[in-house]
């Protein structure tokens, strides 16, 4: 683990910013920049496609997918963002478990606020349920807002009577849209994504007037885990966000599900994205990998083994 990448990645995220509030265009546009920065391995395909009749993105292996599936969802705070721009994060984890990936183009704020992009995920969900896919052979993962969307679709199928998951992965997952965690002002210094005022102005774009005080807006504080699957987290100590992985697993524990909390110190929001850059990131990738892999041959279905 180096020092040095952890600094090179510190400086990327702190370009200096326009002065004053951008527009959503803007934000948009600033975020499809970065993450085209992101390396994408040279090993997978993808196909535009559709599921729950929204647009998608399939991500295989070039040599065909295995036995399993891994719904993800891309991040961005429920503003920006794209199955495009989660391409390092969706990419990484095909090549290294050898599953294909479907990524839900879901609709986004403020044009469409909640709970719309929960409509969408599971929708695409239902999609994959009704073509036949057990849901013993179907992970859910995803980043910052996707990795709160993964644990939010899954609260959703479960009271929508649906059979659930193998497995959920969150990537430094956004779980509580009543911003209470401590470390939304204790880690503001040192994160170099976010800062309060940043998360809350899209938030409200989300929120669009909603009571945040609800299970599938802040579940880290609300949600009731109860049968959920077994779950990853990953997040670094650098994010103001430190604080909805850290509550959401204490939640889930206390309803004896089946729960990893995988903390990397040192490290930004979402850091896995800097796969080939930052050792961390690599190695965070393969432990998801590990563990996707794990599961779903737990739950009785084929699976290649890890790459």
């Amino acid at each position: 683990m180096s020092k040095a990448q952890r600094a090179e990645v510190d400086v990327m995220l702190r370009q200096p910013q326009p002065e004053g509030p951008r527009s959503v265009e803007e934000i948009r546009a600033g975020f499809r920049a970065l993450m085209a920065r992101m390396t994408v391995p040279d090993t997978i395909r993808t196909t535009r496609t559709t599921l729950g009749n929204r647009p998608a993105l399939r991500v295989e292996p070039h040599d065909g997918p295995g036995a399993g599936t891994i719904l993800y969802f891309h991040g961005g705070g429920f503003v920006f963002g794209s199955p495009e721009t989660a391409l390092s994060l969706t990419g990484h984890l095909v090549a290294r478990t050898g599953f294909g990936a479907h990524s839900p183009d879901y609709r986004l704020a403020p044009e469409h606020p909640f709970p719309a992009a929960i409509d969408d995920t599971l929708s695409a969900y239902r999609a994959l349920l009704d073509s036949g896919e057990a849901p013993s052979s179907i992970a859910f993962a995803g980043d910052s807002a996707g990795g709160g969307l993964s644990i939010t679709t899954c609260l959703a199928a479960r009271d929508a009577g649906l059979p659930l998951p193998a497995a959920i992965v969150a990537f430094s997952p956004s779980l509580d849209a009543t911003r209470t965690g401590r470390s939304m002002d204790t880690k503001e210094a040192v994160d170099p994504v976010f800062t309060r005022k940043a998360v809350e102005h899209t938030g409200a774009m989300y929120l669009a007037g909603a009571d945040p005080h609800q299970p599938l807006l802040s579940p880290a504080v609300l949600a009731d885990l109860t049968g959920f699957p077994p779950l990853l987290i990953q997040v670094g100590t650098n994010e103001i966000l430190l604080d909805d992985s850290t509550r959401l697993a204490e939640r889930a524990r206390s309803v004896g599900v089946d729960v990893i909390l995988d903390v990397t110190a040192d490290v930004p929001h979402v850091f896995q994205a800097f796969a080939g850059v930052l050792d961390e990131a690599d190695e965070a990738l393969d432990r998801a990998a590990l563990f996707l892999s794990q599961r779903i041959r737990a739950a009785g279905t084929p699976h290649t083994s890890t790459k």
